[in-house]
């Protein structure tokens, strides 16, 4: 498995897309499948025919399924591919009727859900209906975040999603060495050991993984164009956390290192990428490992051992996502909070104009920016 996912990173961010929305409609497929309306008896003493099945519970599961994905995704490739949409006369008007076309197919599936209803099957149906918007709250909205992380440079998924990897292998390393202690009742496997040693062995493996993955452009740099590799010379200007810079040793501690390592000492180098990979670990230490306690919780629930059966000796893909759902979305939020840099784009004025100006006033725009371009000595032809 990790032979592929590291061959997909390499292949190029389509491809890492791709394998997000499939993990992401596997787990859907796999946590939508454990409440089913053909699973439950009907209500008592409502029902005309015990035997009969609703039609519409599996088509609906997956009508908000397609509906919220091209929500969601809509809005990510109307974000980071203004240049392209708002330059493209026939893709214009999926730019600016995105919303009310999510909106009426999602009011479409409203009401044909409540269309379906019927007796005997109503606690069930509702029931469902609520199960299939927090399965949409929490599997395809973290989905979607993830591939956002994706998007803003390969470096936002690929190393948080190995930080949490990681910390689950130091777990159970630490554990079977010297776990003795239970951390939780939901896993009984897990020990309070394994847990703080595993937090120790994130940390520092974080600083070195993050480090060497932040020299490479194809990491760092935001995605403008879907068909570049780990091949293609890929060119930006880096945001400011991943530039170097040099700490000034306080002067006791100064003396202090240099005495110790037998040379003067006087600064260390340091990227500020680096200290929000502490943050990343912590995360993936102390909070991304309950998402793996709720999913304990879950199955305990539903008394199954498994999710599924999608990755043969590892049960289902929602066994391995639990965490990496948390995850990603904490990387998304942290990142567009304290991270990400806002500049004015050629895709968000093209985009100001397409949507504020009226035609004459686009021409307008036109024959005054041909103006000022050939004051500055640049002819367009």
């Amino acid at each position: 498995m990790i032979g592929v996912f590291v061959a997909l990173l390499l292949m190029g961010h389509v491809y890492m897309i791709m394998l997000a929305m499939l993990c992401q409609t596997i787990v859907y497929r796999e946590v939508t499948a454990l409440f089913s309306l053909t699973s439950h008896a009907p209500d008592s003493g409502e029902a005309e025919n015990k035997r009969e099945k609703d039609p519409w519970s599996k088509t609906l599961n997956w009508y908000f399924f397609a509906v919220t994905n091209y929500f969601l995704y809509g809005e990510s490739i109307i974000y980071y591919f203004k240049h392209v949409i708002f330059s493209d006369g026939q893709l214009l008007p999926f730019a600016t009727n995105h919303r009310i076309i999510s909106f009426t197919l999602y009011t479409i599936g409203f009401v044909g859900f409540v269309m379906s209803l019927r007796r005997g099957f109503l606690k069930q149906q509702f029931g469902l209906f609520c199960w299939v918007h927090m399965s949409l709250l929490l599997i395809v909205v973290s989905g979607h975040f993830i591939v956002n992380n994706i998007l803003e440079g390969m470096i936002w998924f690929w190393v948080p999603a190995s930080l949490v990897i990681c910390n689950d292998i130091f777990a159970y390393v630490w554990g079977m060495t010297v776990g003795r202690t239970p951390l939780i009742k939901l896993s009984p496997k897990k020990t309070v050991e394994g847990f703080v040693g595993a937090f120790w062995s994130t940390l520092l493996f974080s600083v070195f993984w993050g480090s060497y993955f932040m020299r490479f452009n194809y990491m760092i740099c935001p995605v403008h164009d879907l068909g570049v590799s780990a091949w293609s010379n890929v060119q930006c200007t880096p945001n400011p956390v991943f530039v170097w810079k040099v700490w000034q040793i306080w002067s006791p501690l100064r003396v202090f290192l240099s005495r110790l390592l037998g040379k003067s000492v006087t600064v260390i180098p340091y990227a500020p990428y680096q200290l929000h990979l502490l943050v990343f670990a912590v995360f993936a230490s102390l909070v991304a490992p309950f998402g793996g306690f709720f999913a304990s919780g879950f199955k305990r629930a539903f008394n199954i051992k498994d999710f599924g059966h999608s990755i043969p000796g590892h049960g289902g893909m929602t066994d391995r996502m639990d965490c990496q759902f948390l995850m990603g979305v904490f990387t998304y939020v942290y990142y567009s909070s304290l991270i990400r840099e806002h500049h004015v784009s050629v895709g968000s004025i093209l985009q100001m104009i397409v949507s504020g100006l009226s035609v004459n006033d686009q021409v307008e725009l036109v024959k005054d920016l041909k103006k000022y371009m050939e004051g500055q000595g640049i002819m367009i032809v």
